[in-house]
């Protein structure tokens, strides 16, 4: 037996109609030819690596994250928390590649395929491999036991009742499957380590295959690094400390409810901003007669992201010659402020691309909680002409 969905009451039914508006307008807007959405798309990508692997303390920079997406090497020395993040990195890539496969089931060996790709640094953690006793969850703050995994003979009969449970939910709404294979598999923990990894990856694909929105923004992962304390309770309260799939999985649910809701506004707030940005960068270009290309290295800065060579040849798709040549230009011209030297040389925005920055961003707002009894659409901060996606 698995965890079951509730049948969702009227503000539930509300608040995922909201959310479907807010993600079916992300995606049109997408879909026009803007040359500024490869630079969303990766960051999208690069936050959602490093939001899930911040949750087990596999933290990373912005710029080893983003190196990490595109393949390069990071800026800090290799270690766990860099492998961690690569590996992250492999099974999130498998997870877009299988977001638009008509041939593609969950089955047993994808889960263990996916296990191995995050984890497959530290043999030691048997990746691929189901767990072959008994599991516990310790608080990391205090050492107290908050949660015992079912029983090590009783995994793998779960985990093919979740597989046919996700092969056969064509009836329910992504974003409640979704929900629901995550909880599952979290509480079945089938696996010696990585299994909070897992249920984030396994979401995502599931919301990836929806086919609602562009794979690289369906993901709740940043949003989970964001609020971990938040998402760690309530899985808590959820399980109870034990297997007891009978419980209520309400408060799941509205959680995840809750953070695409954020989720969602959060993309189309940057969406505006980096629209805001790139035109005001292009100004800033063409008035200095540098080549368009810098523009989506500039944007970097502009957001505060060091620069390298390679991510900048990264961006403006140039050999490293023409990255070397380019960035002395945009230092001469006053945009970019150069540190270091040799292997370790990076650069940074300068105080006009800041200002640009400062002239062009959105005011952050905290947005509201869709379930909140005092909850007013009007109180988060959208898009002009979006009004009515909020209930106005």
């Amino acid at each position: 037996m698995l965890f079951r969905s509730p049948d969702l009451d009227e503000k539930e039914l509300q608040v995922l109609s909201t959310v479907d508006n807010l993600k079916r307008d992300l995606r049109y807007s997408m879909t026009e030819p803007r040359r500024w959405t490869g630079l969303l798309r990766r960051n999208a990508f690069a936050k959602a690596v490093r939001g899930s692997n911040s949750i087990e303390g596999y933290n990373v920079t912005m710029e080893d994250a983003i190196a990490a997406v595109e393949g390069d090497e990071p800026i800090a020395p290799r270690d766990e928390a860099w492998m961690a993040v690569a590996g992250y990195r492999m099974a999130l890539t498998f997870v877009l590649q299988k977001a638009e496969d008509p041939h593609f089931r969950h089955s047993e060996e994808v889960l263990k395929s996916l296990h191995f790709m995050m984890i497959g640094y530290d043999l030691s953690k048997s990746p691929g491999r189901w767990r072959p006793g008994p599991i516990f969850v310790k608080n990391e703050m205090t050492g107290e036991q908050v949660y015992e995994g079912p029983p090590a003979e009783t995994v793998q009969s779960l985990v093919l009742e979740l597989v046919e449970e996700m092969n056969s939910s064509v009836s329910s709404h992504a974003i409640v499957a979704g929900a629901m294979s995550h909880l599952n598999l979290v509480m079945i923990h089938p696996f010696s380590d990585g299994n909070g990894r897992m249920a984030r990856g396994l979401q995502t694909l599931v919301l990836a295959r929806s086919g609602t929105i562009s794979p690289h923004f369906s993901s709740i992962e940043e949003y989970l690094g964001r609020n971990t304390q938040d998402y760690y309770a309530v899985l808590s309260e959820v399980g109870a400390g034990s297997w007891q799939p009978n419980r209520d999985p309400r408060p799941w649910i509205r959680f995840c409810l809750r953070a695409h809701y954020h989720q969602a506004l959060t993309l189309l707030r940057r969406s505006r901003d980096i629209q805001r940005l790139w035109d005001a960068l292009e100004g800033v270009v063409a008035q200095k007669s540098l080549p368009d290309r810098a523009i989506a290295a500039l944007a970097d800065a502009a957001v505060g992201l060091k620069l390298r060579n390679s991510s900048y040849r990264a961006a403006a798709d140039v050999n490293e010659v023409v990255a070397g040549r380019d960035l002395k230009l945009l230092v001469d011209a006053g945009l970019l402020v150069k540190q270091g030297e040799n292997r370790g040389r990076l650069y940074v925005a300068s105080e006009e691309i800041l200002a640009v920055r400062r002239r062009t961003a959105e005011p952050r707002k905290r947005w509201p909680d869709p379930f909140a009894d005092d909850f007013n659409p009007s109180d988060a901060l959208v898009l002009p002409g979006m009004e009515h996606l909020l209930g106005r």
